[in-house]
């Protein structure tokens, strides 16, 4: 069975490319999930954040946005002292202030989803690539996204950032052609929206 070249160095990259990575995703506080996530995965490996991303939930009340929003300088303290996440001031203070960002679209839109499957017309981009070297940072998508974000006032949401989120909730779907999953992706349709 063929997986994308960057699937197959720990048992829970392979879970996360093989059930996750690239799945058109709808439930809001999975799509929150991710963009703290991708937030926290700058200058690391995904493998870092994947490792952690129990200790993560724990720590951030399973990517709560209401509960995040309402976090005081003693959260931050708390989450500086834990182990189990990355421990990074800017980032921590950049998931608080996203969470209010994030109510604040839901808001305006009736959902994050709403909001922020604009940016591919509503349905997953389906990539052609035929290797990793082929696969971009970024995209005009994820630089119209950027610019969006940010003029909101969200944090960490770099294109780069912004593309890898993007992947990560199949808004594009990146698996090389020869991987097993690009075809099931093609063919998944996710219904659940909150």
């Amino acid at each position: 069975m063929n997986r994308c070249a960057w699937g197959t160095n720990n048992p829970l990259m392979i879970q996360y490319h093989d059930e996750e990575w690239g799945v058109p995703l709808h439930d809001d506080r999975q799509l929150f999930e991710f963009l703290v996530l991708d937030g926290f995965q700058a200058g690391v490996s995904w493998s870092i954040v994947l490792n952690k991303r129990a200790n993560f939930r724990k720590a951030f009340h399973n990517f709560n946005a209401r509960r995040i929003a309402k976090y005081t300088d003693a959260d931050v303290e708390r989450l500086l002292s834990d182990a189990g996440i990355i421990r990074n001031r800017l980032k921590i203070v950049a998931a608080i202030n996203n969470a209010q960002q994030f109510l604040k679209v839901q808001k305006e839109f009736g959902s994050f989803d709403k909001y922020i499957w604009q940016f591919v017309g509503g349905k997953p981009k389906r990539n052609g690539f035929t290797s990793l070297r082929q696969i971009p940072a970024t995209s005009k998508e994820s630089d119209a996204m950027s610019a969006d974000l940010k003029a909101r006032g969200f944090k960490f949401v770099g294109s780069t950032i912004c593309y890898a989120f993007m992947q990560a909730a199949g808004m594009v779907n990146d698996h090389t052609t020869d991987c097993f999953r690009y075809k099931q992706i093609i063919g998944h349709r996710q219904t659940q929206k909150k």
